[in-house]
Parts: structure tokens; C-alpha cells; sequence
């Protein structure tokens, strides 16, 4: 009759061992009911080298401002014309600068959209080139990449400037069961330096993290719980004798019970 019991804790032990708990996965575990959090500080995107921008420059007199625009251009993949016109932009190169008609060589890297529209406008104005210039600056291939233990991994286009690091997982489809919730990379390169960030989404203190909203080109990566690993080495030694084995055991169990039950 002991061996019965003792098989028997055995399984429910497994089967515990092998179910998620509220800790494995719920969001902001240490959130208080009605809470009022600061708010998030100003955020603003800035350029990066291989940011590819749009400048359109508009004035009152629209033949005198026509030289400071990009032409519109179509894609062409296999001798065939690719989606619709595009905006030709201006590629920031490796010393952060862009060749702007006219006006020659910027330097852009580390301004704000805002700061390079109010350059632009300066020196447009101040070198008598126009006088009452409409500027509006925006990032062309501005992206985020979400990897790792998601529903949707991918790469994903903004078509604004501000994302969060939630927004971006809820693009990729959340999290899967086997993806660590108090784990979660954010890996980020500027100026010639690469950092990572971890962060635990189980916990409220992630909003006061300085990757909470993402630049472009940031890459967020979800790592993998232990039951992931658990089911990934046993895929790796997928072989006949491992699951004869496992079978094995549970016949062997099945008839110790009923020979004990009998």
C-alpha cells in the first residue's frame, strides 16, 4: 500500500511541477488597486547614423522651394514596379551627416526631428533662400525588431517616433507560455556602442526604465523559461531509445498500481 502512495505523489508532484503559476506570468504583480504612478518622462527620438530621413521644405512660393525637395521614386523588384511612389530620403552616413541641396553638408546625428527642422529653417532663412520656409522633418525606416519566445517575431515598421517596449511585444503577439516574463533584453546601439537592458515585466519598475520607449532599429529579445529548455533538450535527443524508455516507466508504474489496487 506504501508503494501506491509513493507512486502516486510522484505523479501529482509532476504534474505540479509542470503547470504555470500566476508568478510565471501575470504582468505588474506589485501594482496597488487605484495606485497613481508619475508620469512618464518627455521623450523624444534622435538621429542615428543609417537613419534614413524625409525633409520636405514648403514655402508660399512653391517653384522657389521645389530644389530643396527629394523627388518621389518607385521601387522596382524583378524588372517590375514595386508598391506605390516613395519619398527618395536622406541617409544619414557614418560621420552623422546628410547632403542637403544647397545647402551642402549637415550635421545631423544626435538632433532631434525638431532641432534639424529648426537648422534647416535657420539656415534657409539666414543665406536668403527663403523667406517664410514650412519644414517638417520624419524618420523614413524607422523599426524595431522583436525576437525570442513571442508569438510573432519579426521586424516592425513605426509610422510615428514614439513605441514603447509593451506596444512592441503586443505587436509581435505577446509572449508565449514559455517566455520569461521577468526577463525580457532590449538591445540598443548608438554611437558606436551596443548595451543591453533587461527588464521584469512582473514588476511596475519597468516604466522607469530608460529603453521603456524604444529607438529605432532597438531589438528586444524575450528569453526562454526552463520548461522551453527542458522541451528543447528533449527534442535534441528525440530518439528511439529515450521514448522507449519513457514508455517503459509509465507501464511500468500503470502495473505496479493496479497490482497494488488489486
Amino acid at each position: 500500500m506504501n508503494y501506491k502512495v509513493l507512486v502516486l505523489s510522484l505523479f501529482a508532484m509532476y504534474m505540479l511541477a509542470s503547470c504555470a503559476t500566476p508568478q510565471d506570468v501575470v504582468y505588474f504583480q506589485d501594482a496597488g488597486q487605484y495606485k497613481i504612478y508619475k508620469n512618464v518622462e518627455p521623450y523624444e527620438v534622435f538621429i542615428h547614423q543609417d537613419d534614413l530621413l524625409s525633409i520636405m521644405v514648403n514655402s508660399k512660393e512653391t517653384e522657389v522651394a521645389l530644389p530643396f525637395n527629394m523627388p518621389m521614386v518607385n521601387y522596382y523588384v524583378g524588372g517590375e514596379t514595386y508598391g506605390q511612389q516613395r519619398l527618395l530620403g536622406y541617409l544619414v552616413d557614418k560621420e552623422g551627416n546628410i547632403d542637403f541641396p544647397v545647402l551642402g553638408k549637415l550635421h545631423v546625428e544626435g538632433l532631434s526631428r525638431n532641432e534639424l527642422r529648426d537648422l534647416v529653417k535657420k539656415r534657409l532663412i539666414d543665406e536668403g533662400q527663403l523667406k517664410e520656409p514650412i519644414i517638417s522633418v520624419n524618420f523614413l525606416n524607422f523599426k524595431v525588431s522583436v525576437q525570442g519566445e513571442v508569438n510573432r517575431p519579426g521586424s516592425f515598421n513605426i509610422t510615428g517616433e514614439r513605441i514603447t517596449l509593451l506596444e512592441a511585444l503586443s505587436m509581435a503577439g505577446d509572449l508565449t507560455i514559455y517566455g520569461r516574463r521577468d526577463r525580457v533584453a532590449v538591445i540598443r546601439e548608438a554611437q558606436g556602442k551596443r548595451t543591453i537592458l533587461y527588464h521584469d515585466l512582473t514588476s511596475t519598475e519597468v516604466f522607469n526604465s530608460p529603453c521603456y520607449f524604444l529607438q529605432q532599429n532597438d531589438i528586444v529579445y524575450v528569453e526562454p523559461n526552463k520548461r522551453k529548455i527542458q522541451q528543447s533538450d528533449i527534442n535534441q535527443n528525440n530518439s528511439a531509445s529515450v521514448w522507449l524508455a519513457v514508455v517503459s516507466v509509465i507501464i511500468t508504474s500503470a502495473s505496479l498500481i493496479i497490482n497494488l489496487s488489486k
